[in-house]
C-alpha cells in the first residue's frame, strides 16, 4: 500500500477521476441477472465502499463517471463471440437500454456533475467508449476504479487505463467477483502488479484533508 503522501500526490482533485464501473440495478441491485455477484457486492462491502467514494469525490469536487453495459432490445451491434455474451443472452433480467437494469444502483448517489457513459459491446469500460476522450478533456492523469467484476471488467478497465498512460489506483475493498476468494487473488497476482492498490478509508482521508487544508 502506498504511504499517505504518495497517495495524495496521486490523488490531485485537478487530474483525478473516480470511475464506477457496471454498478448498475440489473448487476448489482436486488433483481440482479447474477444474484451470486450482486450478493457478494453488498456483503463484502464493496458497493458500500463505492457508494463512500462518489460521495467523498462529489463533496471534494473531484469527476465521477459511471460506466454503464447495456444492450438494444433488438441486440444489434452486441457481441456474441464469447461464452460470456452468449449467456448474458439467456439471463432473466436484460441489461436493456432505456430500463431500470441500466440505471445506477442504490446506495450510489449520481449527480448532475456526473457523467454516465454507455456502451453497446464489448468488454471494457474504457475501450471503445466515450471514456478515454472525457479523461483526456478533463486533463485526468489518475483514474480511480471501482465496481464490478474482478472477474473481466475490473482488471480490463485497469489495463486499458494503464495502456493508455493513466495511473491506476483500485479501493481493493471497492471492487468485487464471484467467487468471494477470486478477488484477493486477481488483486494479488494482476491488479497488484499493474495499480496503486489502497482501501476506501485511505483515498477517502486523502480527500477530507486536502479539503480542509484548502479552505484553511
Amino acid at each position: 500500500m502506498p504511504s499517505y503522501d504518495q497517495l495524495s500526490e496521486l490523488l490531485d482533485p485537478a487530474h483525478t477521476v473516480l470511475l464506477t464501473v457496471e454498478c448498475q440495478q440489473g448487476v448489482v441491485g436486488p433483481d440482479s441477472a447474477l444474484p451470486e455477484l450482486a450478493k457478494e457486492a453488498r456483503s463484502s462491502g464493496a458497493l458500500a465502499n463505492v457508494a463512500r467514494l462518489v460521495a467523498g469525490a462529489h463533496e471534494r469536487g473531484l469527476q465521477v463517471i459511471h460506466a454503464i453495459a447495456e444492450r438494444r432490445p433488438d441486440g444489434r451491434g452486441a457481441n456474441r463471440n464469447a461464452r460470456l455474451f452468449r449467456a448474458a443472452e439467456r439471463l432473466p433480467v436484460q441489461q436493456l437500454s432505456g430500463t431500470i437494469a441500466v440505471r445506477v444502483a442504490a446506495p450510489i448517489e449520481v449527480t448532475e456533475e456526473d457523467f454516465v457513459v454507455r456502451r453497446l459491446h464489448g468488454l471494457s469500460p474504457i475501450q471503445g467508449t466515450d471514456v478515454d476522450a472525457l479523461l483526456r478533456n478533463l486533463d485526468c492523469r489518475t483514474l480511480v476504479v471501482t465496481g464490478v467484476s474482478a472477474n473481466v471488467a475490473i482488471p480490463n478497465a485497469v489495463f486499458d487505463a494503464v495502456n493508455r498512460g493513466y495511473t491506476a489506483v483500485v479501493p481493493t475493498d471497492a471492487i468485487a467477483g464471484v467467487p468471494a476468494e477470486y478477488t484477493p487473488a486477481m488483486i494479488r497476482h494482476t491488479l497488484a502488479l499493474v495499480a496503486t492498490l489502497t482501501t476506501t478509508d485511505d483515498v477517502l482521508a486523502v480527500l477530507r484533508r486536502d479539503r480542509r487544508l484548502r479552505s484553511v
